[in-house]
C-alpha cells in the first residue's frame, strides 16, 4: 500500500518549487508579489503544538496580495481516511493570525485519487452573533483529481504538466503525458535548479505507473541530459556532494522530503560515489535526522 504522507510531502514540495504558478493556476484573478516561507517560525511560535502538528503537512507563507500583506496557511490532505478537517483549518487559521494579526488565506489541496459524490466542506461554523446568527470561516479547496490530466498537459506550466499525472487521466495515454513532460523539461532545462530537478525525477517516479524502461526511452527520445544520477554527478563532479547531502536535509527539515525518501535518495548518493568519504560524510548526516 502507497504511503500517503509521502505523496503529500511531494505536493508541498510541488507548491513551495512552483509557487507562482500554482497561484496562477488556481487563483489567477489574484496578484501575487513578494512571498516568504514562514513555517519555521510558525512552529517555533507554537513549540508546545509540535507533537499535534507533527503529522500534519502545510506550508505556511507571508504574501503580498493586491499591495497588501496576507499570511497563507496550505494544508495538503489526503481523503483517504473521510475525515472532515474543516474545524483543523480554522485551528490552524487562528495560529497563523495570532502569530502576525493580519488577513489570513486558507488553503486545502486533497491529494487523493478518490473521486468525490459530494462536495467537501469550505467553511467552519465557529461562531454566533445576535445580528448576524451563524458566523462562518470561508477557504479555498483545491482537488487535484477534480481536473483534467488532457487540458492540464496542454498548458505551458511545467507544474500543470507535472500535475497532470495526478489529475483525472480518463480517456488519456501515461506515456504521453509523461513524454509531455519531459519534453517541456529538455526545453526549459537550463532554467531549472537542481532542486526542481531532483523534483521532477520524484514526481515522475512516484506517479508515471509505466514501466522504467518506457520511461527511459522517453529520456532518450526527447534528448534529455540528465537525470536523477546526473544531477548527483555533477555536485560530485564539482567537489559539491557536501552541498547535496546539505540540499537533501534542508528538504527533509523542510517537510519536503519524507525520512523514508530523505535515507533512499542518500543511499544513492553512497552508491554512485563509491568511496570511503561520501559514507562517513552520510552516516553524519545520518546522525542528525
Amino acid at each position: 500500500m502507497k504511503n500517503p504522507k509521502k505523496h503529500d510531502a511531494l505536493m508541498k514540495w510541488l507548491i513551495a518549487s512552483f509557487t507562482e504558478e500554482f497561484f496562477a493556476h488556481y487563483f489567477p484573478k489574484r496578484s501575487i508579489g513578494e512571498y516568504t516561507f514562514i513555517d519555521k517560525e510558525f512552529i517555533s511560535k507554537y513549540e508546545a503544538l509540535k507533537e499535534s502538528l507533527k503529522d500534519d503537512l502545510f506550508l505556511v507563507m507571508e504574501v503580498e496580495i493586491d499591495k497588501v500583506f496576507h499570511d497563507i496557511v496550505i494544508q495538503i490532505e489526503n481523503m483517504s481516511k473521510r475525515v472532515d478537517v474543516s474545524s483543523r483549518i480554522f485551528e490552524y487559521f487562528c495560529y497563523a493570525w495570532l502569530l502576525r494579526q493580519r488577513p489570513v488565506w486558507s488553503i486545502v489541496v486533497y491529494t487523493d485519487d478518490a473521486v468525490w459524490r459530494k462536495d467537501i466542506p469550505d467553511t467552519f461554523w465557529y461562531g454566533f452573533s445576535d445580528k448576524m446568527e451563524k458566523q462562518h470561516c470561508h477557504f479555498d479547496v483545491i482537488k487535484v483529481k477534480s481536473q483534467k490530466s488532457s487540458e492540464l498537459v496542454q498548458k505551458h506550466s511545467l507544474m500543470c504538466k507535472l500535475l497532470a499525472l495526478k489529475a483525472d487521466d480518463r480517456g488519456i495515454d501515461r506515456e504521453y503525458l509523461v513524454r509531455e513532460i519531459y519534453k517541456a523539461v529538455a526545453r526549459m532545462e537550463a532554467l531549472l535548479d537542481n532542486d526542481k530537478k531532483l523534483l521532477i525525477e520524484q514526481w515522475v517516479s512516484a506517479y508515471k505507473q509505466l514501466p522504467e524502461e518506457i520511461v527511459e526511452n522517453i529520456k532518450k527520445e526527447v534528448k534529455m541530459s540528465f537525470t536523477a544520477t546526473t544531477i548527483s554527478e555533477h555536485y560530485i563532479n564539482e567537489g559539491m556532494l557536501k552541498g547535496k547531502v546539505e540540499l537533501l536535509q534542508s528538504l527533509f527539515h523542510k517537510g519536503m522530503l519524507t525520512k523514508e525518501q530523505f535515507k533512499e535518495m542518500l543511499e544513492s548518493i553512497k552508491m554512485q560515489a563509491g568511496n570511503i568519504e561520501i559514507n562517513s560524510l552520510s552516516e553524519k548526516k545520518n546522525k542528525q535526522v
